[in-house]
């Protein structure tokens, strides 16, 4: 087997593969064994035919598959032993029936090449990092709703924004009386949390009520009309809940409310993990840094989304892509798409995607990116915790934790997407390190305005 490569310019060039009988005979009758041995076939006990007899019946159609198979590894092959960076794979010049009577034969692959550049990266590359300015507005408010989280539910005198109210609901006429008919809804022992209404409208009619007095309000305006939700409250059927739109009377009984939390050692516990933090300062301290690092990933994302920028800005133009080849290579690997399929658009949109790649793969070899088992394992238990804290646990313990992240990356479609993932944040994380990161603390609402310019625009 002969392999030649044809340089046609910087972008494009041929593999030309001669391949003659020698170098495909002893596969075809390799394969031609197998299906005697392996087929049963008519006439004959199975692994009692001849390769002769065998070459007669199926020798074409073996042959074919052996001549596709082998010419395209040895051009992989080829590629990979001579380290040719190419884009995209092979694609064969001229997809045609070949002549199975030959002997002797001569394939062609185009070649799209990867473009050679080099990417400039070291303390002489100054990139921006914005890091939002942490507030006595936010501390206090993060305060008080750890506080509340980790308070506890007591009887009140007065329908506070975090009480849950019990009592007798009442479903009403129009007319403002209440209804007495057979399939009027009474509720005695009903309980509502104003709080979790989507109407505030209607979560304002509660607060500041005290026990005694009677609300007036409309369960079904409180739910947006969600019938699993008004069926709860209204201790009715799912079904019957259309039938119950108007107003409903409730004579409070009981206001439970929620006291706050002392920031005693219990509590800096709860928050933070057992003696992490042991007094008021130290409280502050850790509140403040839970609050940046709640920002870090909006930040970080926005760092990764300009140094994007910057690089495709800075080397984008100057990379040289084999255009005609990736329109054909995508058309390929899209035979769902539709015939009137627009390939120049669809190759414009993916130019920055391709461009990209190609320079942050540079990067990632420059700076020697790699992702190991313990970047997986340590996304997989940062995904785990994430899991945990939606269900209010934050101090769940190692070995579960471990556990969980173990299952995660089982999944084998779900640990390729956190490689990716890892990938990437090791990249910036790294690129980071490798330039000069010029820090700034801005305040809240001009990060908002920078992350979404024309959301500051209308406001």
């Amino acid at each position: 087997m002969k392999i030649t490569l044809e340089k046609i310019d910087d972008c494009n060039g041929k593999l030309v593969i001669d391949i003659e009988e020698a170098d495909y005979t002893a596969k075809v009758d390799e394969e031609l064994k197998k299906i005697g041995k392996t087929h049963n076939i008519p006439g004959f006990r199975k692994g009692h035919i001849s390769v002769a007899q065998l070459r007669t019946r199926f020798g074409k159609q073996v042959k074919s598959d052996v001549l596709n198979n082998q010419v395209y590894e040895a051009a992989v092959k080829y590629i990979v032993d001579n380290k040719i960076n190419i884009l995209g794979q092979p694609i064969p010049e001229n997809v045609k029936e070949i002549n199975l009577d030959d002997k002797d034969y001569t394939f062609t692959y185009d070649l799209g090449f990867a473009p050679d550049f080099n990417v400039e990266l070291d303390k002489n590359v100054t990139l921006p990092y914005y890091q939002i300015e942490v507030t006595d507005k936010m501390m206090e408010e993060q305060d008080k709703s750890l506080r509340e989280r980790f308070g506890a539910q007591v009887p009140g005198e007065e329908v506070d924004e975090k009480a849950v109210v019990k009592g007798t609901l009442m479903e009403l006429n129009p007319d403002g009386s209440v209804k007495e008919t057979e399939d009027a809804v009474q509720v005695i022992n009903g309980i509502v949390a104003p709080f979790y209404f989507k109407s505030k409208d209607e979560e304002q009619k509660f607060i500041g009520k005290k026990i005694n007095d009677k609300v007036v309000f409309n369960p079904y305006a409180s739910c947006e009309g969600n019938a699993a939700e008004l069926a709860s409250m209204l201790n009715i059927d799912k079904e019957k809940a259309e039938d119950h739109k108007g107003d409903f009377e409730m004579a409070i009984s009981e206001i439970i409310v929620v006291k706050l939390a002392e920031h005693d050692q219990e509590f800096f516990d709860n928050v933070f993990g057992r003696d992490k933090v042991h007094n008021e300062d130290e409280y502050n301290d850790a509140l403040k840094a839970m609050i940046a690092g709640s920002f870090r990933g909006n930040t970080d994302y926005f760092f990764n989304v300009e140094s994007r920028k910057y690089f495709l800005d800075k080397y984008g133009n100057d990379i040289k892509l084999p255009a005609e080849f990736l329109k054909r290579w995508l058309k390929m690997n899209n035979p769902e798409a539709a015939e009137d399929t627009d390939w120049d658009k669809e190759f414009e949109q993916m130019v920055p995607q391709i461009k990209w790649e190609l320079i942050s793969g540079r990067i990632a070899e420059q700076l020697g990116v790699k992702v190991e088992e313990e970047d997986l394992m340590a996304r997989a238990r940062y995904i785990a915790q994430q899991q945990f804290a939606q269900y209010g646990i934050y101090n769940m313990d190692e070995e579960t934790m471990a556990d969980t992240a173990k299952r995660i990356l089982a999944d084998k479609n779900y640990r390729r997407r956190i490689a990716d993932e890892v990938g990437e944040l090791k990249l910036f994380a790294f690129i980071r390190e490798a330039v000069n990161v010029d820090v700034k603390t801005v305040a809240m609402e001009e990060f908002v305005k920078m992350v979404n310019p024309s959301a500051g625009a209308a406001e």
